[in-house]
């Protein structure tokens, strides 16, 4: 089908429109906005992507996203280095940090066990976490991932691994719906799944 825009508004449509949750019209909505821009504003935009993709990196210790050498939480000298709090995405940890409760370090694992995706015990940064707790500081893993069927699969696979390190792990409690993101539960509700976490 013959397009009845500009190719450079299509290149823009379609780079919008590759991104996750972004429709065919939600992409045409945003690529027609970022034109509306003026110049600087337009520049702006585009330069604060291409400094996310340079400078943001993972922690070595944790996985999660900084600019720095380590991330804040691994760097503050206030957390309790002996629980670590194992999340699916980056975005996890903002959710638990917004509770205010946990004390402890993350685990940033970059995804799920998802065999219709293809994504395998090794596409997660799995290793990176046996070999934090083989260092013998750790005491408690919270299993945090999503409590969905991915989710409970990644959970149930790492506990089986760190059975052997005679540590105690755990998996949030009761407060997050089955089927759900931690994303989308509120303070109240994550305090409560810290607070009602199980032994695995």
């Amino acid at each position: 089908m013959a397009s009845f825009f500009p190719a450079s508004l299509e290149n823009l449509i379609d780079g919008f429109a590759s991104l996750p949750g972004i429709g065919r019209k939600s992409a045409q909505r945003l690529a027609f906005y970022i034109l509306s821009l003026p110049e600087g504003e337009a520049e702006a935009f585009a330069r604060s992507v291409l400094e996310a993709r340079e400078r943001v990196h993972t922690c070595p210790v944790c996985q999660n996203l900084t600019e720095d050498e380590l991330c804040p939480i691994c760097s503050s000298p206030n957390r309790d280095r002996s629980v670590v709090c194992v999340v699916s995405e980056p975005r996890d940890v903002l959710s638990i940090e917004r509770s205010r409760e946990f004390k402890g370090l993350y685990h940033v694992l970059h995804g799920a066990i998802s065999p219709m995706n293809r994504v395998g015990p090794d596409d997660l940064r799995i290793k990176e976490l046996l070999t934090r707790v083989a260092g013998g500081e750790i005491r408690e893993v919270i299993m945090a991932t999503n409590p969905d069927a991915e989710g409970d699969a990644t959970a149930m696979y790492i506990s089986r691994l760190l059975k052997p390190l005679e540590i105690r792990v755990t998996r949030l409690g009761f407060g997050v719906p089955v089927g759900s993101n931690l994303e989308y539960a509120d303070d109240a509700t994550l305090l409560r799944a810290l607070e009602g976490r199980r032994e695995m």
